[in-house]
């Protein structure tokens, strides 16, 4: 076992996320989503999971070693809800919460509409599916990089 990081992170999940580069995105999807027919579409090519745990644990655990991207606009995105682009879920308010602590500020969920998801999805780096039974409980985070304390930031 290693010290310091979230025991959700298994070996998998982990090599995944260290392998993506700068600008690279991760889906974490809920328990609703096609996950394996689209992981096999993403550049990783196979699904990794974490079984039995909801959207938010996932959230804090891939956000506590991975840095959003500080230069774009939109770094975290939601699926919206169909037919109301404004309304927030319950597990994408929490989800937010987790995503405003790991980065030490508010970065607000973007909302992605629903066959579009689909498509980022698929050209993301990997997808991860939890045991979110809540809809819309899907996630695309913008990888970052980890910049030294004294650099400068877009925020």
């Amino acid at each position: 076992m290693l010290k310091n990081l979230n025991p959700l992170l298994n070996a998998d999940i982990l090599h995944a996320l260290c392998a993506m580069g700068h600008g690279d995105e991760v889906v974490i999807c809920d328990a609703n989503f096609p996950a394996d027919s689209v992981a096999r579409q993403t550049v990783l090519g196979r699904l990794l999971r974490l079984d039995g745990v909801d959207a938010p644990r996932a959230a804090r655990a891939v956000l506590s070693v991975l840095p959003l991207d500080t230069f774009v606009d939109h770094p975290a995105e939601r699926m919206e809800v169909v037919g109301d682009a404004s309304a927030l879920p319950a597990v994408q308010r929490e989800v937010q919460k987790e995503i405003d602590a790991a980065e030490g500020r508010p970065v607000p969920l973007a909302p992605v509409e629903r066959f579009a998801f689909y498509e980022r999805a698929r050209k993301a780096y990997c997808v991860i599916a939890t045991g979110e039974a809540r809809g819309y409980g899907c996630f695309i985070f913008k990888k970052g990089v980890q910049l030294a304390p004294d650099a400068p930031r877009k925020d």
